[in-house]
């Protein structure tokens, strides 16, 4: 392994989103227009991009973006996918669970798409969602996937409102939060009757950012 040797140049006033925009990743996987406008419009820079592209890369991260959705992503660096002992997913990890709670709010998302500029379920329509999938649901589990999905920008919801009535607003970054082959498992679980299952999961596996390939 060759030397680490970085090289930024971070001009005084971008020091604080900068600082802001790699603990965010860190913290979170994404970085969101949709909820912090001024932070990704930072991140999108060319200038700012490269910079926090190589501050992540010398602790196995990269950052890619999506402007069509609005999504900075955090990711493995592509120079350590074959690294022995380094994580190999994306730092997002659910349970099964929590895999099939998101993938309802993913169906929800996509029959939705297009027809509102933001995407909004109230809690109770999703429960009903989730039940008409076999989903089984308990009160606290998922309650802690709403509080984790929130933390990584999946989805946003005022955590004063419990009742049926709280709203739910999706977010794009819904799509990348997938671990695939666990996900297929998943669908052919609870979507084996669903004779459109075969061609979500293959256009599931399809979205990427294309835009930032090279």
């Amino acid at each position: 392994m060759s030397d680490i040797k970085i090289n930024l140049s971070i001009g005084e006033e971008n020091v604080v989103l900068f600082k802001r925009a790699v603990r965010k990743l860190l913290e979170s996987t994404f970085i969101l227009r949709d909820k912090d406008e001024k932070l990704y419009n930072f991140v999108i820079r060319e200038l700012n991009r490269q910079n926090i592209s190589e501050y992540l890369r010398i602790i196995g991260f990269d950052i890619i973006t999506d402007d069509k959705t609005g999504v900075c992503m955090l990711i493995i660096s592509e120079e350590d996918t074959e690294t022995v002992g380094l994580k190999r997913a994306n730092i997002v990890t659910f349970t099964t669970q929590q895999y099939h709670f998101l993938l309802v709010l993913w169906k929800v998302y996509l029959e939705n798409l297009g027809y509102n500029e933001e995407i909004y379920i109230t809690k109770g329509d999703l429960i009903d969602k989730m039940k008409s999938y076999n989903v089984q649901i308990f009160r606290t589990d998922l309650n802690a996937a709403f509080k984790l999905f929130k933390k990584y920008n999946l989805i946003n919801f005022n955590e004063d409102d419990d009742g049926e009535n709280m709203k739910i607003k999706l977010y794009p970054s819904l799509q990348f939060a997938w671990d695939i082959p666990q996900f297929k498992t998943v669908v052919s679980e609870y979507l084996k009757d669903d004779k459109d299952s075969n061609d979500f999961t293959d256009d599931l596996q399809e979205e990427n950012f294309e835009g930032d390939e090279e």
